[in-house]
């Protein structure tokens, strides 16, 4: 009951409401304001673009230029003692022989 009220009302303001959604909407037509504003969108994706395809450090340049400044800091060296630690923990060289010396019981063949 309110809702039809709040239609009839909208009707006779000359606006529906929620006429922009759904199987039966309104598309609304582009203004001036609109266009301007895609148009502004697309020169700053060009500009990121063009950033993008021709940087200020080549790669090589860029690599590691930030290694210097955590060198002597107290946090890179624990990291670097743990990243070791773990290194020796779980990257370890197995072979086939230490994987299959469980069943090596004895040397003897019988």
């Amino acid at each position: 009951m309110r809702l039809g009220l709040t239609l009839l009302a909208a009707l006779h303001i000359n606006k529906i409401p929620y006429r922009f959604r759904g199987k039966y909407r309104k598309v609304k037509k582009p203004s001036m304001h609109d266009l301007l504003k895609m148009k502004k969108d697309f020169e700053r994706e060009e500009q990121n673009m063009l950033i993008l395809r021709h940087p200020y450090l080549t790669r090589e340049q860029s690599h590691g230029y930030m290694k210097d400044m955590y060198a002597g800091s107290k946090t890179y060296e624990f990291f670097q003692t743990k990243m070791a630690e773990n290194r020796q923990k779980f990257q370890k060289e197995i072979t086939i022989a230490e994987r299959l010396c469980h069943m090596r019981v004895t040397e003897a063949w019988d």
